[in-house]
């Protein structure tokens, strides 16, 4: 069947009405998901297909909302849990790191607790604080939680149907200035022809410069490798694709053969998961590397106001001036 161009929003949203239709203990919740479809729209219509008990608008409390979910969960069901905005899951945290990422262990793994935490992330809507952050390394340093990101139509269709058949929490990290960036999509694809879940992508082979990113800055990236290309420098883009677990080989092996590193992301550099990506790098590629791993990232300072995101924010001339900082080693 010929591929359809869809949004990575609609995506998404293929994806969760293909996971509902082939496992009805597969619920969504969240706030507004329903008759409104989300606040990007990304559940329309799912609550008209499959009812109100399928697709439940909650209150506003992110911690009952995901309370809520696990208790699903040990009865049996797969919720997916829609966090409105990035900086609205904090109140859940208790919710998903004390109790969501610790109670296979806890049970001495006789029970599964399969619940999806959607979150919108990343900045680049015009919005303020709260709404526009990137908390990813909260997520990846707990372990018991499996943490990724989709970067396009394509994976956030796959992707979003493997994390709700996972048999772990995953959080899931949807780049929502991104979210009506269209790509054909093969929606009757099957399963088998899917990509792994938490293995890596080369989204563009080169020979110069490895830069490894995620989410909303992969297409960032891959502005930058073209005008690098111009001026004679090659460099090859990883998507991670999934944080924890991390597909490091893939990772290593481009380093090792391009022997420099640029990480992008937009979470504030100190204490960023790209400081988790540049010890592990350095660890296992040593003396292969040319110059110290790079990170390229938001500010050490809370999200500014809309007119300062795009300071605030990576883009193609900063990625580029990390490039070329490599090159002076």
């Amino acid at each position: 069947m010929s591929a359809e161009t869809i949004t990575l929003a609609k995506g998404i949203n293929e994806g969760l009405r293909k996971a509902m239709e082939n496992d009805p203990k597969v619920v969504v919740m969240g706030e507004d998901v329903g008759k409104l479809g989300g606040v990007f729209r990304v559940t329309d219509g799912l609550q008209k297909d499959f009812g109100e008990e399928r697709v439940i608008d909650t209150p506003l409390a992110e911690s009952g909302i995901v309370g809520t979910a696990i208790g699903l969960a040990l009865r049996g069901y797969r919720p997916v849990v829609e966090i409105q905005f990035d900086g609205f899951v904090f109140p859940a945290a208790d919710q998903i790191i004390t109790q969501l990422s610790k109670m296979h262990l806890r049970s001495l793994g006789t029970t599964q607790v399969p619940v999806v935490i959607r979150i919108p992330c990343g900045g680049g809507i015009g919005a303020v604080e709260h709404h526009s952050e990137s908390p990813e390394v909260y997520f990846t340093h707990t372990a018991g939680l499996r943490v990724v990101s989709c970067s396009n139509p394509g994976d956030a269709f796959t992707m979003i149907q493997q994390a709700v058949s996972s048999p772990d929490p995953v959080i899931f990290f949807e780049p929502k200035r991104r979210y009506w960036e269209k790509s054909p999509v093969d929606l009757e694809s099957a399963a088998s022809d899917w990509a792994p879940l938490h293995e890596a992508r080369v989204v563009a082979p080169g020979e110069h410069v490895t830069v490894l990113a995620w989410g909303p800055s992969v297409k960032t990236c891959v502005e930058a490798a073209s005008a690098a290309a111009e001026e004679g420098r090659s460099l090859e883009v990883i998507d991670l694709r999934s944080l924890n677990p991390l597909d490091i080989d893939t990772i290593t092996a481009s380093v090792n053969r391009t022997g420099r590193c640029v990480v992008v992301h937009e979470a504030p550099v100190f204490s960023g998961f790209g400081a988790e990506l540049a010890a592990r790098i350095t660890e296992r590629c040593f003396y292969r590397l040319e110059a110290p791993v790079l990170r390229v990232g938001g500010m050490s300072t809370p999200y500014p106001p809309s007119r300062l995101e795009d300071h605030y924010l990576p883009d193609l001339d900063r990625v580029l001036d990390a490039v070329d900082r490599t090159f002076g080693w």
